[in-house]
């Protein structure tokens, strides 16, 4: 039996049933793919979801403004999915006159999207013949054929794309390509069950006792520490918690999130220094000086690259600082909940 038959046989008895699978609409096709990139589909379920009920046509999301995108997408991470996306949202509107490129070429011209999502874009919502390689195809394949080619590279993705033209099918590529997925994720696992597997007659890695050397991954670099001490400012006006807070810009991480006032520094403080320290930066940025600080317990925040290990110093405070820098404001607790924050710091807050 073909390859491509042997997994229809396996999709029809095993595939997954999700919201985004038997449609045409490549809006929500795209939508879904952005969400899924490095999320989980248990929690990606529930953004698309959210994200459609706020958004429902690439026009609505296109009038919308980032802090509103942001806002809804918290918790995800990764917020440049979320800027790129809302970014091609306008691209599509403006350039493409409200109708959303359906060539694979097109699609790769949106923000945001690469060989893969083009991928599966295409072929979901346009029936075109690219097969989708993601990292659960990447190990059935290099299983399955025993290619030993280390992945995550360009050379990688065309051996693999070269592979899979042969055998996609060209009158479903949609359904051939989700099974292609689902197998992976659900079948050739990282330690799978081998007995199960129908391809196990003729699985390379199999046969030659490579399944769990397969695939090759290239040496991951260790990520970079960061150290982040917020300084969480606490006052009473009109009856109502305030604190400060501002906005990060520039091209670092979580640009567009809201943080308070931040000291980072390039290596860890003891508490005394972390003290004068502290002391020293609410003369400059508040005009006055602070002697108290209650200090939380180190955070860890882990992202594919940096390593945060974050602290925050609450200071509680009679009244309003004397002066608040122009980059910074005010903010009652009501508006916090309005307004998008990075993962640490609404973990954080949701602690308190």
């Amino acid at each position: 039996m073909a390859f491509s038959q042997i997994l229809d046989s396996w999709y029809t008895d095993f595939g997954r049933s999700l919201p985004w699978r038997g449609i045409r609409d490549p809006y929500r096709i795209w939508l879904s793919e952005i969400i899924l990139q490095q999320t989980r589909i248990e929690q990606g379920r529930d953004y698309y979801h959210r994200f459609l009920d706020a958004f429902p046509t690439v026009a609505d999301l296109a009038a919308a403004s980032e802090e509103q995108v942001l806002r809804l997408w918290q918790g995800l991470g990764y917020y440049s999915r979320a800027r790129n996306m809302h970014a091609s949202a306008r691209y599509i509107i403006k350039e493409c006159h409200g109708r959303f490129p359906d060539t694979y070429e097109g699609i790769l011209r949106l923000k945001g999207v690469g060989r893969y999502t083009a991928a599966a874009i295409a072929s979901f919502a346009f029936l075109l013949p690219h097969p989708v390689i993601d990292g659960n195809v990447y190990r059935f394949v290099s299983r399955r054929f025993g290619i030993a080619t280390p992945i995550g590279t360009d050379a990688a993705y065309n051996e693999f794309e070269a592979l899979l033209l042969q055998h996609i099918d060209r009158r479903r590529p949609d359904r051939f390509n989700a099974a292609m997925m689902d197998f992976g994720s659900l079948q050739c696992k990282p330690a799978p069950d081998c007995t199960a597997c129908p391809f196990a007659g003729e699985c390379v890695a199999l046969r030659t006792g490579r399944v769990e050397m397969l695939p090759v991954k290239p040496a991951k670099a260790k990520p970079k520490d960061r150290w982040f001490y917020y300084l969480h400012l606490r006052w009473q006006e009109a009856g109502e918690e305030r604190t400060v807070m501002h906005q990060r810009t520039g091209k670092d991480i979580w640009r567009g999130l809201y943080q308070f006032p931040l000291l980072e520094t390039d290596r860890e403080l003891t508490d005394a220094e972390l003290s004068t320290a502290l002391q020293q930066f609410s003369n400059e940025n508040f005009q006055f000086s602070i002697f108290n600080f209650q200090f939380s317990q180190p955070h860890i925040h882990q992202l594919t690259h940096r390593t945060i290990h974050a602290r925050f110093a609450v200071a509680e405070l009679p009244s309003a600082p004397p002066r608040i820098p122009e980059n910074m404001g005010a903010f009652s607790m009501g508006q916090i909940k309005n307004i998008p924050l990075p993962r640490l710091i609404d973990r954080y807050l949701q602690q308190l």
